[in-house]
């Protein structure tokens, strides 16, 4: 019992705001595959509570990345509330090829400038890999909040790089609980591409 405790422990935090921010994460992302706008609620006090854990961590940029998503959180809130269909769920929407090739080049070079800063200016870890997750997931936000149905394949790609990541530093609790967060983005695609092959409109 001790051991399954302290995996616990490892995975989510001991705290009791680590534990809240971490059941809101799962909420989060529940509700937003059933495409719910209850999503937002549970997404805000997450982003929220890592913004104060991060900082408390001394992680600055995890911190100030958190302050982006709040605001992206809101934003989405909004767009999401003009956009949905009589059962009260957003109305998804796909990307066109052009402009899913100018977000992932816009991705791969904001993650080269970003790699870069980091590798020269700082003692950061894995400065290209790090950077990627970072830059990545702040377009499948942009996506997600803009409805867009490839926010999910882009939130699988940084799920499996942080996986790596997180067992290569031996965090192998955190790279088990993106292994479930993965299976949650899997999940998402394959509700939100089917609700997009009937017009966005049937029920999650």
């Amino acid at each position: 019992m001790q051991d399954i405790l302290s995996f616990l422990g490892g995975m989510f935090g001991t705290r009791a705001i680590e534990l809240i921010a971490a059941t809101c994460g799962f909420a989060n992302v529940v509700l937003i595959i059933r495409r719910s706008l209850w999503n937002y609620p549970f997404g805000i006090v997450m982003v929220i509570l890592y913004a104060y854990i991060f900082y408390d961590y001394k992680l600055y940029s995890d911190a100030i990345l958190q302050v982006f998503f709040l605001l992206i959180q809101i934003f989405g809130l909004f767009w999401w509330l003009k956009r949905t269909d009589d059962t009260g769920r957003v109305v998804v929407r796909s990307l066109s090829s052009r402009d899913l090739s100018l977000t992932l080049g816009a991705g791969v070079l904001g993650t080269l400038i970003l790699g870069t800063l980091m590798a020269q200016l700082t003692d950061a870890s894995l400065p290209y890999p790090d950077a990627t997750t970072t830059v990545f997931s702040v377009a499948a936000q942009v996506l997600l909040a803009r409805r867009y149905i490839q926010n999910w394949l882009i939130w699988i790609g940084v799920d499996v790089l942080a996986i790596g990541i997180y067992a290569y530093k031996g965090l192998y609790p955190t790279a088990v609980l993106y292994a479930t967060f993965l299976g949650l983005t899997i999940q998402g695609w394959r509700v939100w591409k089917r609700a997009y092959a009937n017009g966005g409109t049937l029920p999650a």
